[in-house]
């Protein structure tokens, strides 16, 4: 056997790689598939409407210290107007036991769909919003965090 016949495609490496489990640490964005709970929590909330990326703009640090207390910034692109604004944004996070963490409620006399709060956090996850417009329409946005000491855990 010579060195030609050892030559794997890169979809053979990759597929040995995703069968090895290293995969999740080459490409960790492709592991983070949505839990059925939050699936279900954002079916919820848009029906059979369909969710569009974009216009939402969340921000959580990338890696928190404790899921205690982390500071959530959300940010929806809209003129704000009687006839264009932000109805609701709904907030999930996957990995909490209850995935809706909170709803906020805007009207066009809001002036910005913006908002800063703290959340807790259960586990490192991958968190998301779902803004509803006044045209029915649903936009999303997500943001991942890795948290060191998780927080909504009982200690037995």
């Amino acid at each position: 056997m010579n060195m030609t016949d050892l030559k794997l495609s890169r979809r053979t490496y990759l597929s040995v790689l995703g069968l090895l489990g290293i995969s999740s640490w080459i490409v960790p964005g492709l592991t983070m598939a949505k839990k059925p709970e939050a699936m279900e929590a954002i079916a919820k909330i848009v029906g059979s409407s369909p969710i569009r990326d974009g216009r939402v703009k969340l921000v959580i640090p990338p890696l928190v210290e404790s899921g205690n207390l982390v500071v959530l910034k959300l940010a929806i692109e809209s003129p704000m107007t009687a006839n264009d604004y932000v109805k609701a944004v709904h907030v999930i996070a996957e990995g909490n036991p209850l995935p809706n963490i909170f709803t906020a409620y805007f009207t066009p006399r809001s002036g910005r769909a913006e908002l800063t709060t703290r959340v807790r956090l259960a586990d490192s996850q991958r968190v998301w919003a779902v803004a509803q417009m006044s045209d029915g329409s649903f936009w999303q946005g997500y943001a991942d965090t890795l948290v060191t000491l998780s927080a909504c855990t009982e200690l037995v």
